[in-house]
């Protein structure tokens, strides 16, 4: 069984804030990998609803196409 803080949260990104879909205590970031706790979290991008653990990996992704 698993216990709260091994759930990944389910997001939808909005501009400036998220909604939280399914309750969890983290999000996953697109670029490195890495889970970043829903209270850290501070970079996403909208149009592809995707997390970042920080402002190096928001940068890097602003090359990448967005998700299907």
């Amino acid at each position: 069984m698993h216990g709260p803080a091994d759930l990944s949260a389910r997001i939808r990104y909005l501009d400036g804030t998220y909604e939280v879909l399914r309750p969890g205590a983290y999000v996953t970031c697109a670029v490195t990998g890495r889970r970043i706790p829903l209270e850290e979290l501070r970079y996403w991008s909208v149009p592809k609803q995707e997390a970042y653990a920080d402002g190096a990996a928001a940068l890097a992704a602003l090359g990448r196409p967005a998700k299907d």
